[in-house]
């Protein structure tokens, strides 16, 4: 364990704050723009890269993207602190009596939410972690709490290849930035693809053993963890009662929901995914979210805690979209997409771009800014080699949500929830994703 402690250490000297990294990332793309540049961009005029800079800041494809995924984190969260939720989170956590049994539930079942909502999974796991650690402390059960923390994270490493994974919806979606090159790709070859299900599987049924394993193994100790006390209900007056309205809520709630049913299932001339894109997700999540929490006020309550959440995504996307413009207009795409190909060929390119991903994603930790920034040069080397785009795109997703056992940015939500410091999950979540690493690589180089 000391290694992983010298590695946490590492990061917090090394890395500043993400929306610093942004910026920096920024200067070095302005300054790189100066002297590598395609053949075809000749002008080496500052004001002109700040002009491409400006263009893919404002993009207008890319905000509706940076929206999207601020909403699907958003309702995500909201959906998870919902009372149903709660209430199911209480009933699974009568059967962690110890610790190996309990990293192993929380484990599966924060995988296996993370893979239909990342901003779910994300805070379904921290407050089941914490849940957990009350559970042991009116029980006087011993724990090694930590270890369910690191559980209660694990969903990170699912959520880029399922349900609401940004590159696999993105490019399901009509119009999207890349579309020109690409078209749109269904989900079907994605995220249902034969490659994806089976390691999702293997991640489903591999992870909560091994964490039972490390339950077994590790030393467990009586905590403290105090139950967070419930809001007490408040008298209404006048117009608030509409606010507090359980019957409204659900006719407008179960209204959208019919209509996500009509649209999904009953609506097309045949059955396809190609309904599944971050619209449809963020509308399903949106109806979800008004009939669990049973009311408007209770629902908006949520989404005041929830969004304080995406605040990196309102601020950081935009920067990330002008790297791309800066990348876009000097030919960088083109150059790197070259050095992607003389250095790789048809079989060994899908494990270099989860390498690479895994990279980036230490200093990009957002999938979708990845995306905006990585997956241009991904597909423009795909499709110069002849490698499968479907793949090549979960390659670049495998790689990215790898190193979030690495990069603690993703588990601030769960720090707070839990009370726990990065440093005390980081030794669990490393070995988490060692051997999700061999996971990935080994189906990339079956499939």
């Amino acid at each position: 364990m000391l290694f992983s402690d010298k590695i946490g250490e590492i990061l917090k000297k090394a890395l500043p704050a993400p929306f610093t990294i942004a910026v920096i990332l920024t200067f070095l793309t302005i300054l790189i723009a100066f002297f590598i540049s395609a053949d075809s961009y000749n002008s080496k005029n500052f004001f002109e890269i700040l002009s491409f800079w400006e263009k893919g800041l404002w993009d207008n494809n890319l905000m509706v993207f940076a929206l999207q995924m601020m909403l699907m984190l958003v309702l995500g969260h909201s959906l998870a602190l919902s009372e149903p939720i709660s209430k199911i989170i209480s009933n699974i956590t009568i059967y962690c009596n110890n610790t190996a049994n309990a990293a192993a539930i929380v484990t599966f079942t924060t995988l296996l939410v993370a893979f239909f909502n990342w901003g779910l999974g994300l805070i379904f796991g921290a407050i089941f972690a914490r849940k957990v650690g009350e559970h042991a402390t009116k029980n006087n059960i011993p724990l090694n709490y930590p270890l369910i923390g690191a559980a209660g994270y694990s969903g990170l490493m699912i959520w880029h290849g399922g349900i609401s994974g940004s590159a696999p919806i993105k490019i399901a979606e009509q119009g999207h930035f890349l579309a020109e090159k690409i078209g749109t790709i269904s989900q079907a070859e994605t995220i249902f693809s034969t490659m994806n299900i089976t390691i999702s599987i293997s991640l489903l049924l591999l992870l909560p053993m091994f964490m039972f394993f490390l339950g077994k193994k590790t030393k467990s100790e009586l905590i403290n963890i105090i139950e967070i006390e419930k809001v007490k209900k408040i008298n209404l007056d006048g117009a608030e009662k509409i606010d507090h309205s359980n019957f409204i809520a659900y006719i407008f709630g179960g209204v959208i929901i019919i209509y996500c049913f009509y649209k999904a299932i009953l609506f097309p001339d045949k059955i396809t995914l190609n309904f599944i894109t971050p619209n449809f997700i963020n509308l399903s999540l949106l109806g979800l979210c008004i009939i669990l929490h049973k009311n408007f006020f209770q629902f908006i309550k949520s989404v005041d805690s929830a969004i304080k959440g995406a605040s990196g995504i309102l601020i950081q996307f935009p920067l990330y979209f002008g790297i791309m413009g800066i990348m876009k207009d000097t030919g960088m795409i083109e150059l790197m997409s070259d050095l992607f190909i003389s250095i790789s060929n048809e079989n060994t390119f899908p494990i270099l771009t989860f390498f690479s991903a895994g990279l980036v994603n230490i200093f990009v930790p957002s999938g979708g800014g990845q995306w905006a920034i990585q997956g241009p040069v991904i597909v423009e080397a795909a499709m110069k080699l002849g490698v499968s785009i479907p793949k090549s795109v979960m390659s670049l997703a495998y790689g990215d949500q790898i190193t979030n056992m690495l990069q603690p940015f993703w588990a601030l939500p769960l720090l707070g929830i839990t009370g726990l410091k990065a440093k005390e999950i980081l030794p669990y979540t490393l070995l988490l994703m060692l051997l999700g690493g061999m996971i990935f690589i080994t189906g990339l180089l079956i499939f």
